[in-house]
C-alpha cells in the first residue's frame, strides 16, 4: 500500500496490420529541459507502432542517470505504451564525438583519436540503461576493455529492423588522416585530395557487423520488408556547421568516411533492399545513396533533432549534376559529397528562425500490401490533427521497396511464375563467384529478377522445406517473354 505505480500497455505484435508506423527521433538537446508535449501529443494522434531514438537522448556528459530520468519524464507517456528502441550516441557516453575504435581509451573528450574517454564503468552503465531492453545481441562478445555490444534485430509487424552500432568500431581520424582544417575531423582545405583520406586500415562498421548484416539480411523468416537503424547516415550531408559562415568540405564524424567502409555497408544493405533510418546530423535529409553510380544503393532518412541547438545546413557550392529536383528546394539533385561519394539529395530541412531551427521528428510508414515506404518530417509545435498542419518542404516522400537497390541491370533472368505459396522469398546467387546478389520477399507470385553481370545464376525460391533450388539459369539481355515455372 502506498507504493508508486507507473502503468503502460504491452502491445501485441501488429502482424495483421497493413501499415507499420515508426517514430524516428534524435538530439534531445538540454538547452530546453522542459517537457515535449507537442511531440507526445502528435505521436499519440499518429499512433506509432514503434519508437526509435537514434542517439543523444542525453547531453549531460557527466550525469547520465539524471538525464535518463529526465528523458523518461519527457517521453514516458508514449514510451510506456509502445515498443521503443533507444541507442546511445556520442553525447550519451560523455563525448563531443565518438569513433569507438573497438573500445580503446581516448585521450580526450573530443574522441578524435578513437576510443572512449569516460571510464569503462560509465560507458557500460549508459549502454545498460539505454539498450538492456533490446533483444539479445547477435554476437555478445565484448570489444576491448569488456565494453558490451548491443547490435541486434527486432521484428515488429513483419518489418524486420537491424539495429547497428556505427560508432563502436569506427576508426578515429587523429594521427591517421593529416589534419587539413581547424581540427582533425573537419576538412576545409580547398586543395585536399578526397581519395587520400580513404585509408585501407580505417574501419566503419567493422567485420563483425558486416557479417551480421550479411546473415540477417538473407533471413526473411516472418519478414516482409527490412530496414536498418543506426546513429548517422552514410554520407556527408551537411555543408555548413554551427553557423552559415562555417563551411566544411568534409566532416570525418559523418559516415561518408571512410569511403570504403561506407561502400561495404551500403552493399550489404542494398542486398536486402533495406532503407536506412538514422539521426545525429541535426539536419533532416532524404538521400538516395550511390556507390559506383548514382542511386545504385539504398535510401536513407535522417530525422531532425528534437532540440536543434547546433545548426547544420545542406548548402553546396556546386550545382547539381542532374536527377530529381524539388520546386521549393534549390539544392536537390545529384551531388558528390565532400568525400567524393555519390548522393542524390531529395529533401533537406535547413534551419531558420521561422521553423524552430528545423527541430522536429520523423515518422516512417511501411505499407506491406504495396511495399511502399513513406517518410514524413514534422516540425516542432505543429499539431498534426489540424487541417492546416504542414511538414517540412520536401516531405512526405514515398518510395518503393525495390528503390533501395535501384542499380541498373546488365541482364535479366526469366520471369518466375510461382505456384503453391503467396509472397515467397527469392534469392539470386551469381555462380561465377557464388556471391549472393540479393534476397527479397516478393509481392505476389510473379517476379522477374534483374542481375548485374552476364552469366549463369542459382535461384532459391521459397523457405525451409518448401524451398526450391534451381541452378544454371542463364541470363538474358533484356526482359522478354521467357518464364520459369516454380511449384512449391
Amino acid at each position: 500500500a502506498g507504493g508508486a505505480r507507473y502503468e503502460g500497455t504491452i502491445r501485441r505484435n501488429p502482424r495483421d496490420q497493413d501499415e507499420i508506423k515508426v517514430g524516428v527521433f534524435t538530439g534531445n538537446g538540454n538547452s530546453d529541459r522542459g517537457p515535449r508535449p507537442d511531440i507526445v501529443a502528435n505521436i499519440k494522434a499518429q499512433d506509432a507502432d514503434l519508437l526509435f531514438f537514434s542517439g543523444d537522448q542525453s547531453y549531460d556528459h557527466l550525469h547520465h542517470t539524471a538525464a535518463w530520468l529526465q528523458f523518461g519524464r519527457q517521453f514516458g507517456e508514449i514510451v510506456k505504451d509502445r515498443p521503443t528502441i533507444t541507442i546511445p550516441d556520442d553525447h550519451d557516453v560523455g563525448q563531443g564525438n565518438l569513433w569507438g575504435a573497438n573500445g580503446k581509451v581516448s585521450a580526450s573528450a573530443a574522441g578524435d583519436d578513437g576510443g572512449y574517454f569516460m571510464p569503462l564503468s560509465y560507458v557500460n552503465m549508459v549502454q545498460r540503461a539505454q539498450t538492456s531492453h533490446l533483444p539479445d545481441p547477435y554476437d555478445p562478445t565484448p570489444i576491448q576493455r569488456a565494453i558490451a555490444v548491443y547490435y541486434t534485430s527486432l521484428n515488429v509487424g513483419g518489418i524486420d529492423f537491424a539495429i547497428i552500432e556505427d560508432r563502436k568500431f569506427k576508426t578515429g581520424p587523429k594521427g591517421l588522416v593529416p589534419q587539413q582544417g581547424p581540427r582533425s575531423d573537419h576538412i576545409n582545405d580547398p586543395a585536399y585530395d578526397r581519395a587520400s583520406v580513404d585509408l585501407p586500415e580505417a574501419q566503419l562498421l567493422g567485420s563483425r557487423q558486416l557479417k551480421f548484416l550479411r546473415e540477417w539480411g538473407q533471413d526473411w523468416t516472418g519478414a516482409e520488408m527490412k530496414a536498418v537503424l543506426s546513429q548517422t547516415v552514410f554520407a556527408g550531408g551537411a555543408s555548413l556547421h554551427g553557423g552559415q559562415k562555417n563551411r566544411l568540405l568534409a566532416d570525418l564524424d559523418s559516415n561518408g568516411w571512410p569511403q570504403s567502409g561506407r561502400a561495404a555497408a551500403l552493399r550489404e544493405i542494398r542486398r536486402f533492399f533495406g532503407i536506412h533510418l538514422a539521426g545525429d546530423q541535426h539536419l533532416a535529409t532524404i538521400i538516395h545513396h550511390g556507390i559506383n553510380d548514382w542511386d545504385d544503393a539504398c535510401f536513407s532518412f535522417c530525422c531532425p533533432s528534437i532540440v536543434n541547438y547546433y545548426g547544420r545546413w545542406w548548402w553546396p557550392e556546386e550545382k547539381p549534376l542532374n536527377g530529381p529536383r524539388h520546386a521549393k528546394l534549390p539544392f536537390t539533385g545529384r551531388f558528390y559529397d565532400g568525400f567524393g561519394n555519390k548522393l542524390g539529395m531529395h529533401a533537406y530541412a535547413n534551419p531558420t528562425p521561422d521553423n524552430y531551427m528545423a527541430a522536429g521528428y520523423g515518422l516512417v510508414r511501411f505499407k506491406k500490401s504495396t511495399r511502399q515506404i513513406t517518410m514524413e518530417c514534422w516540425p516542432r509545435h505543429v499539431d498534426v490533427t489540424r487541417p492546416e498542419a504542414r511538414q517540412f518542404d520536401g516531405w512526405p516522400m514515398t518510395i518503393r521497396q525495390e528503390d533501395n537497390y535501384a542499380r541498373k541491370p546488365m541482364a535479366w533472368l526469366p520471369r518466375l511464375e510461382i505456384k503453391g505459396q503467396e509472397d515467397p522469398v527469392v534469392q539470386v546467387i551469381n555462380e561465377a563467384d557464388d556471391e549472393i546478389v540479393y534476397t527479397l520477399r516478393i509481392k505476389g507470385r510473379s517476379f522477374r529478377p534483374k542481375v548485374f553481370q552476364v552469366g549463369t545464376y542459382t535461384l532459391k525460391v521459397g523457405e525451409g522445406s518448401r524451398q526450391k533450388v534451381i541452378k544454371n539459369v542463364p541470363s538474358i539481355d533484356e526482359p522478354s517473354a521467357a518464364t520459369l515455372k516454380v511449384d512449391l
